[in-house]
């Protein structure tokens, strides 16, 4: 039998497309960043300024791409997930907002399980995760698409994988292929090889506080340094120097 924390990781694994994070006294300047964002409080309230509004003492918020937002929990611990707009999740969690919605706010445990439609005064953040992947439609992923997802999860850190690798795996033209992945992840190939890149350098960012930051980019497939910041602030709202340093940042799920 496997145990309960292996199966959450190897089933997190397997959709690179959310990126969780656990923080701790978290504050942050005033970001935006590429992604769907869900911050939930394990314990204590917090404060967050979204789109120039203040919001005192709330249990969490989800959030639009690109909207400007910045928290302030020096008391408590935070749960963010991060989330591919353009994949199934990301599609989905789209459809929650009403028109010219740009967040919506939780200002108590209860609301958050309404939301989400999780367990009474659950905070468990493994639940919500798994509520949302239970909403998305069943598919049976042709087996192309899932060659080349084993091929991205055994091979990410190559530099030079282009759509043309892709292709000849699966002898397809790059087109047919795009067109095949982006029907059934609601995302494109690219982005999956990115987010799968970023889910590693974080993980090594937190896990070994003495390689550099150089060594990290090049080890998860970047050209180099600049190349990896410029990806994580524009899908994160933080430079990798930020996230190495900030030791209340203290665990990936």
């Amino acid at each position: 039998m496997v145990p309960p924390n292996e199966r959450h990781m190897k089933r997190q694994y397997s959709n690179p497309f959310i990126l969780a994070l656990k923080a701790r006294n978290l504050t942050v300047e005033i970001h935006r960043h590429a992604a769907y964002q869900i911050v939930l409080s394990n314990d204590t309230p917090f404060d967050s300024t979204i789109n120039g509004l203040l919001f005192e003492r709330i249990h969490g918020f989800l959030i639009k791409p690109h909207v400007p937002h910045f928290c302030v929990a020096e008391k408590g611990t935070l749960n963010v997930l991060n989330i591919e707009p353009y994949s199934n999740i990301g599609l989905e969690l789209s459809c929650r907002f009403t028109e010219n919605q740009d967040y919506i706010i939780f200002n108590s445990p209860s609301e958050t399980n309404l939301f989400f439609q999780t367990p009474k005064d659950s905070l468990d953040v493994i639940q919500i995760m798994d509520t949302l992947l239970s909403k998305l439609p069943s598919i049976e992923y042709d087996d192309r698409v899932t060659r080349i997802v084993a091929y991205i999860r055994a091979n990410y850190f190559e530099q030079h994988i282009t759509p043309q690798t892709f292709a000849d795996l699966v002898f397809l033209s790059p087109s047919r292929l795009a067109s095949l992945f982006k029907k059934q992840t609601g995302s494109s190939l690219s982005k999956y090889l990115l987010w799968t890149r970023l889910r590693q350098a974080i993980y090594l960012i937190l896990s070994d506080k003495n390689r550099s930051l150089t060594d990290i980019a090049y080890d998860t497939g970047f050209y180099d340094l600049p190349q990896f910041n410029k990806y994580m602030y524009e899908m994160f709202g933080m430079p990798p120097k930020a996230l190495k340093h900030n030791s209340d940042l203290i665990e990936v799920y």
